[in-house]
């Protein structure tokens, strides 16, 4: 379905149940949200509708998944967290360990992706569902054509409400009247989402997790769920929505919790105390995983060990761009086999 037929779907089906209510102040906030390097002149700062011009995507065929091949989604930044664009392969280098890597792929280009979307759904989400909503609504609008999508929604236990479809709508529809009730198995959530991507199509993955609060009803322990995420190659995002005054001490260590998951797999954490700003952050990161470079190398020395393997991804560009902030996974567990 092409995207302008898709947006038109998603609005009548958000009219019809009323929860379209600002999707269009939303967009608004985003005009500056990138800057574009350019080889010949330099950084200059570009607006978000230039460079969601449909005319500048392209569609080439994902990275084969090779279990020799490791593949690095890098996403870059200046300090004001805009997203950089324009930079060639030549202004790479990977590293693991000490050890430099010759990049065998790289592409800048909108592949398609697997993409999950966890949803808090416990009581203290009650008064800000529609943002949610609306979050999600924004998040897939920006999508791929290509891509797939999943949901879990999670209170006191996850569960998968929506399996992988290429129809975002079948997301959407699924938040229409959510049970909001119940406590926060956070951990329990992002474990079945990182344990669903073992069915996914596409090479690159991601996991969007929306929610306002620390876990305080999990199985799994953090410890257990940062072990899982090392192993499953996927980008975590997570929006989170705190309240200024949190009586628990689990809500006041759920941005760290979600910081600390998101950052070792190259993705980011946005802490909100407004709800309000949620659609348009989201639309943020559906922006910076269409924006994405994926670099792709071959370890010089293949080793089956089942070990985890740092990688350190460095640019190469002037001492004058040295205030940009590279943001990759820190390593992968080689084969055992």
């Amino acid at each position: 379905m092409p995207a302008s037929s898709r947006a038109v779907s998603f609005r009548r089906l958000f009219f019809f149940l009323g929860f379209l209510t600002c999707a269009v102040a939303a967009l608004a906030q985003d005009n500056s949200s990138d800057a574009h390097i350019s080889p010949r002149e330099g950084p200059a700062i570009v607006t978000t509708a230039a460079v969601m011009d449909p005319s500048l995507d392209t569609y080439s065929k994902p990275i084969r998944k090779n279990v020799d091949l490791v593949l690095v989604p890098v996403t870059i930044t200046d300090p004001w967290n805009r997203l950089v664009v324009g930079l060639a392969k030549d202004n790479f280098q990977v590293f693991e360990g000490k050890k430099p890597q010759q990049i065998k792929h790289f592409s800048s280009e909108d592949t398609p992706v697997s993409l999950g979307i966890i949803m808090d759904i416990s009581g203290s989400m009650k008064q800000k569902m529609d943002r949610a909503r609306e979050a999600v609504m924004r998040f897939c609008n920006d999508a791929n054509p290509q891509d797939e999508f999943f949901m879990i929604t999670f209170s006191d236990a996850p569960r998968v409400v929506a399996d992988f479809t290429s129809r975002p709508e079948d997301i959407l529809s699924n938040l229409a009247f959510p049970l909001v009730k119940g406590r926060t198995a956070l951990l329990d959530a992002i474990y079945m989402g990182i344990s669903k991507m073992q069915e996914a199509r596409y090479s690159r993955k991601a996991l969007l997790i929306i929610s306002d609060g620390g876990d305080n009803h999990s199985r799994y322990t953090e410890r257990e769920v940062k072990s899982l995420i090392k192993e499953a190659d996927v980008t975590v995002y997570a929006v989170g929505t705190y309240d200024r005054y949190v009586p628990t001490e689990e809500e006041m260590l759920g941005p760290e919790l979600l910081a600390n998951i998101a950052e070792a797999t190259g993705g980011q954490a946005f802490t909100l105390d407004n709800p309000n700003e949620m659609p348009a952050v989201a639309g943020r990161i559906g922006l910076e995983i269409r924006r994405q470079y994926v670099l792709a190398y071959r370890p010089e020395q293949s080793e089956r060990d089942g070990k985890w393997h740092k990688i350190k991804i460095k640019l190469k560009i002037s001492s004058k761009l040295g205030f940009l902030h590279v943001h990759a996974k820190a390593g992968y567990y080689a084969s055992s086999q």
